[in-house]
């Protein structure tokens, strides 16, 4: 399985297929579905799982509230190593400085519900009933 990168300004390939061979999705079912929920943007506009993206176009993949802005400088249809994936795509400054501020964030401000599981307890709920004012 040898990944033959394409760099010529025509190349083309189908986008779900482009962001499972570039690693950002594990499946290809799973970027088809992040294309269709309108998270992943061609040149600023959603998409279709079925659009070509080309050499030089601009991506912006939003994956948990995090968004990649990228370039693409290659293209492969097969899934080949991290390595080679990199080589796919080079991330924008101004793209790379906002997406190391949302992990900057969201590692120091903790959602307080993040470590709830489940329905709340007799006294979660007792607690929750005190602090929102109800009785």
């Amino acid at each position: 399985m040898n990944c033959r990168i394409d760099t010529e300004p025509g190349a083309r390939l189908r986008i779900d297929k482009w962001l499972w061979a570039a690693r950002f999705f594990k499946t290809r079912s799973l970027a088809a579905d992040a294309v269709e929920k309108g998270r992943v943007r061609i040149g600023g506009a959603t998409v279709k799982p079925s659009k070509d993206v080309r050499v030089g176009d601009s991506v912006e993949i939003q994956i948990e509230q995090i968004v990649w802005q990228l370039e693409v400088l290659g293209i492969c249809d097969v899934r080949g190593p991290a390595s080679v994936a990199q080589t796919l795509y080079a991330e924008t400054s101004e793209g790379r400085e906002k997406r190391l501020a949302e992990q900057d964030r969201r590692r120091t401000y903790r959602e307080p519900a993040a470590s709830m599981h489940g329905r709340p307890t007799k006294r979660d709920r007792r607690v929750i009933d005190k602090l929102s004012g109800g009785d």
